[in-house]
């Protein structure tokens, strides 16, 4: 088996523990790679082919509309996260996925975690919790736009990552809380 991080394992565990021989056939078809700040590993027009796990740094999920880039999530160390249309539907993704920092990624490739899935009954569990954690990700972020104000959403976002003021810029910020820079400016300085 791959020498997989324990930050990958424990995701994996929480979400659901695979018994031995799946667990063995399952990790060992994690990849490693290594990318310095700024770089796109996943382009617009490109297909998701993987399901990516941080071990270290940080990564930016965006789109285009109107000349403008708006952020759609932040991941951090421990974080999985996918463009979920693309790699499901193997349609070129709309999203585009870049480092913020030097970044250690691990990845499944879409090939073999759906064969292992139509294969073993326990990793086609995991694939579903994977799925429907990513669709309750999703609806609750959707809402905190819709529901929340603008501080909430900073603070929610403060409490779920405090370091990320640190290191992740202000406009990215801005853009997936859905404010302006100036609004963001404002509400740091109330704190």
């Amino acid at each position: 088996m791959n020498q997989v991080p324990d930050g990958l394992l424990k995701g994996i565990l929480a979400l659901h523990p695979l018994p031995g021989m799946e667990s063995e056939l399952f990790f060992g078809k994690w990849k490693r790679w290594t990318y310095q700040r700024d770089v796109h590993f996943l382009r617009e027009g490109q297909i998701a082919d993987y399901i990516w796990f941080i071990e270290r740094g940080s990564a930016r999920i965006y789109y285009k509309k109107d000349d403008r880039e708006i952020t759609e999530w932040l991941a951090l160390e421990g974080q999985f996260f996918l463009s979920i249309n693309s790699f499901f539907t193997r349609t070129p993704s709309r999203l585009m996925i870049h480092t913020l920092e030097s970044t250690v990624l691990w990845g499944i490739h879409h090939n073999d975690f759906m064969r292992m899935a139509d294969e073993y009954h326990e990793i086609e569990k995991l694939l579903r919790k994977m799925v429907t954690g990513s669709l309750i990700l999703s609806q609750q972020r959707m809402e905190s736009i819709q529901f929340e104000t603008a501080l909430q959403r900073y603070q929610k976002l403060l409490q779920a990552s405090p370091g990320i003021i640190q290191r992740v810029p202000m406009q990215y910020i801005a853009s997936f809380l859905g404010i302006t820079k100036e609004t963001l400016s404002r509400i740091r300085g109330m704190h």
